[in-house]
C-alpha cells in the first residue's frame, strides 16, 4: 500500500478510533455474542446474528485502520501560502458550483463534518500545487473534462 500522508491531528484522531474499536467496542461485541449463544438455538436466534455481523464490520475497520496507521506519513500542517496539497481545505469552483472540501485520505471523513476528497483522485491529481485564482482541469470517470477554479486553498485545523 502506498503511504497516506496525514497530519498529526488525522494521525490522532484514528488512533482515537482504532483504541474504541480495540478497546471497547471489540469487548462489548464479544459480550453480546456470548450472552447471546447462552440463549440456545443459533439458527434463529437474532440477537446472535446481529451482533456477529456488528463483529464482521468493527474487525474488518479495526483491520483498515492498522493498515492506514503503519503506512501513514505524519506531517505537519501545510504552509498557509494557498497552494493546494494534501491537508488543506480546498473552496472552489466545480461545474458552477462552489465546494468546499479537504485534500487528504478519506480514511478519516467519518470524524469530520467536511467531505473529505483523496490526493490520489482524479480531482485531487488535476488540483494539487493550483493557486488560488488557477483553473485547472481532469477527466471525470465518464470521460468528461472538468473545470475547477481554485478559490481558496488554507490548511485544515483538525
Amino acid at each position: 500500500m502506498a503511504k497516506t500522508w496525514l497530519t498529526q491531528g488525522q494521525y490522532d484522531t484514528l488512533l482515537k478510533e482504532y483504541k474504541n474499536l480495540t478497546e471497547v467496542e471489540r469487548p462489548r461485541i464479544i459480550k453480546l455474542i456470548d450472552e447471546a449463544r447462552q440463549e440456545g438455538d443459533l439458527k434463529e436466534n437474532g440477537g446472535y446474528h446481529a451482533a456477529r455481523e456488528e463483529q464482521s464490520r468493527n474487525e474488518t475497520r479495526i483491520l483498515q485502520l492498522e493498515e492506514l496507521l503503519r503506512d501513514a506519513e505524519v506531517g505537519d500542517t501545510p504552509a498557509d501560502d494557498g497552494v493546494v496539497e494534501p491537508g488543506m481545505v480546498v473552496t472552489a469552483r466545480i461545474l458552477g458550483e462552489e465546494q468546499q472540501f479537504l485534500l487528504g485520505t478519506r480514511a478519516v471523513r467519518g470524524e469530520l463534518d467536511i467531505t473529505v476528497y483523496s490526493a490520489d483522485a482524479p480531482l485531487g491529481k488535476a488540483i494539487i500545487g493550483a493557486r488560488q485564482g488557477e483553473t485547472v482541469s481532469y477527466t471525470a470517470p465518464n470521460g468528461n473534462e472538468i473545470a475547477v477554479e481554485i478559490i481558496s486553498a488554507t490548511p485544515f485545523e483538525g
